[in-house]
């Protein structure tokens, strides 16, 4: 198993092992001992699953009181996964990663609490897969409007399907101090 730390504090890219033979594969998905250390807080309290089709952009989402990181792999299909630095004093502040995390490379990716997530499905449809390290609290949801000029994230498809909600979310500028995650070493 591969731990990759990503351009911005927190994010890691984890390459599981997958053991393959004529009946198919096998894989960890999650190991306690094997992630800690790696992958930080490590402590899940919440399975989430979605399913979309192709073009649908699910983000960018955030929660401030009650921040969620997130171990997020795709079970069917192919996504564009993608993790925004919001917390203010950051050194990566305004920063973004995105990774390809798909049913073929069976890759994971966990984005920290604290910075703004989304994806772009990239195949037919697609079935995402996430471990939360803080419940749902919709009075504590916050969001980053996915095409944010001054983020520039360089989605790979330009017709996409949004929520009306996702869809009126304010750019980073646009978001008031006092509800953005603060930067701690």
């Amino acid at each position: 198993m591969e731990f990759v730390a990503g351009a911005i504090a927190g994010v890691v890219l984890v390459r599981p092992d997958i053991h393959c033979d004529q009946r198919g594969f096998f894989m960890e998905t999650f190991n306690q001992e094997k992630y800690h250390g790696k992958v930080e807080p490590c402590r899940f309290v919440q399975d989430n699953m979605s399913s979309s089709l192709q073009g649908t952009v699910r983000g960018l989402h955030y929660q401030l009181k009650k921040p969620q990181g997130k171990l997020v792999f795709a079970l069917r299909g192919e996504i564009f996964d993608v993790a925004v630095d919001i917390r203010y004093g950051s050194p990566t502040f305004g920063l973004w990663v995105g990774y390809h995390l798909s049913e073929n490379n069976r890759w994971q990716l966990f984005v920290p609490p604290g910075l703004a997530h989304g994806f772009m499905v990239l195949s037919d449809k697609a079935e995402v897969y996430y471990k939360c390290t803080n419940v749902y609290s919709p009075g504590d949801e916050y969001g980053l409007l996915w095409n944010d000029p001054d983020i520039g994230i360089d989605w790979p498809l330009a017709e996409v399907i949004i929520s009306e909600k996702d869809r009126l979310q304010p750019t980073l500028a646009g978001i008031d101090q006092r509800v953005l995650p603060l930067w701690s070493e």
